[in-house]
């Protein structure tokens, strides 16, 4: 069943999934946690002001077939900007992971485009 049947938006979906995942006492490095805190953040950006219309910058980047380059632009961007503007902060780590995470979503797309081309 989809969040879409169950009426759940799509945040509370992920929440309740997020319960319900076992955490493993074994991550050496604690990368359960941090990957709980790293989807509490993306879950965030779309409450801010830039996610309220249907379509976000972003998509319009995407479409426009510029994806790849905004997304690895973005990411150097807040790694060389970690420590330098307000000290060393997470926020410049999360947004750094949270474009290497919509990086693999232009990755799986363009790998996807490629399968349906050599299909036809």
């Amino acid at each position: 069943m989809s969040y879409q049947d169950s009426g759940m938006d799509r945040t509370q979906e992920i929440i309740e999934w997020m319960k319900s995942v076992p955490t493993n006492k074994e991550y050496k490095f604690d990368e359960d946690k941090y990957l709980n805190e790293i989807t509490q953040y993306v879950i965030s950006t779309y409450n801010q002001h830039y996610a309220q219309s249907k379509y976000q910058a972003t998509d319009t980047i995407l479409d426009a077939g510029y994806g790849e380059g905004f997304c690895m632009g973005n990411i150097i961007k807040y790694a060389k900007r970690y420590g330098k503007k307000d000290g060393k902060n997470r926020r410049d780590i999360m947004k750094l992971i949270h474009y290497a995470v919509i990086m693999l979503y232009v990755h799986d797309s363009q790998k996807d485009a490629e399968k349906g081309h050599e299909n036809e």
